[in-house]
């Protein structure tokens, strides 16, 4: 996974526009945990969502490794 994006001439790496969409993307999956009462079971919330942040991350990057 290397690479550039360029946006009007500044150029973006790949890793980071993954990790602006994983972001939303970790939003909205602890707010359904959330709303399901998921966390009553964690541990450690923090590092949970640390971790499911870089899950999802992870599933980005190999959701898009054909598209380069």
């Amino acid at each position: 996974m290397t690479g550039e994006m360029s946006f009007y001439g500044l150029y973006v790496p790949w890793i980071m526009l993954l990790a602006l969409a994983a972001w939303p993307l970790s939003w909205g999956v602890r707010r359904l945990l959330a709303a399901a009462g998921f966390y009553r079971w964690v541990w450690h919330p923090a590092l949970f969502d640390t971790a499911l942040y870089v899950l999802l991350l992870y599933a980005l990057s190999r959701a898009t490794a054909f598209l380069q």
